[in-house]
């Protein structure tokens, strides 16, 4: 039987062919007067607070972003931009300045701009920034413990994918 006579069985529920295709509008029962209304449940699959919490791990967990809370954390005190850039290593001055502004954008960053000349502006972590610190040391902690187990993987993919750590460079 081909797929176009599958597609046309009778009982199926699919439109015979040359039929006009109509849709049927799936009803639920009413519920009964006495049992309390419930809020619909969301469609399955789609959670809106799970697409905002993708929003904010998405700039939290970027490959600039702990590096920055990282220092920033470290430090202990705000840090001029020129400073974070040098502990910062391998960063260039538009990706750090776009971080920065992200971060003070989603509340984890301070930006104090002192009227000095030339003028002197500095980061410091946010109290809602200071609620990451814990778990951003725990990353870096977990990352410089398995350095060797990840290194080790690394060669034994790089060995078996000719050209990867070419294209990863």
């Amino acid at each position: 039987m081909t797929t176009t006579q599958r597609a046309g069985r009778a009982g199926t529920g699919a439109p015979q062919a040359g039929a006009p295709a109509t849709r049927r509008r799936a009803t639920a029962a009413p519920a009964p007067a006495s049992a309390p209304q419930q809020p619909a449940a969301p469609a399955a699959g789609h959670d809106p607070l799970g697409c905002r919490a993708h929003e904010v791990l998405a700039r939290v967990g970027d490959k600039w972003s702990v590096y920055v809370l990282h220092v920033l954390g470290e430090a202990g005190t705000p840090l001029r931009f020129s400073e974070l850039r040098r502990r910062v290593e391998g960063i260039s001055q538009r990706m750090l300045a776009v971080t920065l502004r992200s971060l003070e954008r989603d509340g984890l960053l301070s930006r104090a701009m002192y009227p000095e000349v030339p003028p002197r502006v500095e980061y410091a972590l946010t109290p809602l920034a200071l609620t990451l610190r814990g778990i951003v040391g725990q990353l870096v902690a977990w990352s410089q413990a398995h350095l060797p187990e990840i290194d080790a993987a690394r060669a034994r993919y790089d060995a078996q994918v000719p050209g990867w750590a070419a294209a990863d460079d």
